[in-house]
């Protein structure tokens, strides 16, 4: 071969290289308590295999903020649907706190099914839910 015809990596290739790399170190120094959904302190949660378990038809979706964690908004979501079954039923609605948590909600759908949000808060601590129920 030709000095002309060998294959030599450009500078480009050589500094995609580089920041991969970078990159690679980076991830692999991440705690592996921070990659989980489950320790961040605001946010989404993974309520993954718990979408039946928790009381409503289904829970389709739990947010937190304000220093509330994941294990805290599911206790709420148990609390605030014993509440409302306590309260009428199926269709009940809250009108008590429940943890110590001031909820709200706002409901649409059918005679045999709704899909609902909730907020409930306490001080800055905020649990956002939102689930489905057949009646």
């Amino acid at each position: 071969m030709t000095p002309c015809t060998q294959m030599r990596p450009s500078r480009w290739a050589s500094a995609l290289t580089g920041v991969a790399l970078l990159g690679a170190i980076a991830a692999a120094n991440v705690p592996a308590a921070a990659a989980g959904p489950q320790a961040v302190a605001a946010g989404a949660c993974n309520i993954s295999g718990k979408q039946l378990h928790e009381g409503p038809t289904y829970l389709t979706s739990l947010r937190v903020s304000g220093g509330a964690n994941c294990a805290t908004g599911l206790n709420v979501v148990r609390a605030y649907y014993r509440c409302r079954v306590h309260s009428g039923g199926l269709k009940g609605y809250c009108h008590s706190q429940v943890l110590g948590f001031g909820c709200s909600e706002k409901r649409t759908g059918i005679s045999i099914q709704f899909d609902s949000s909730v907020t409930c808060s306490k001080g800055r601590q905020r649990v956002y839910h939102t689930y489905t129920q057949n009646t």
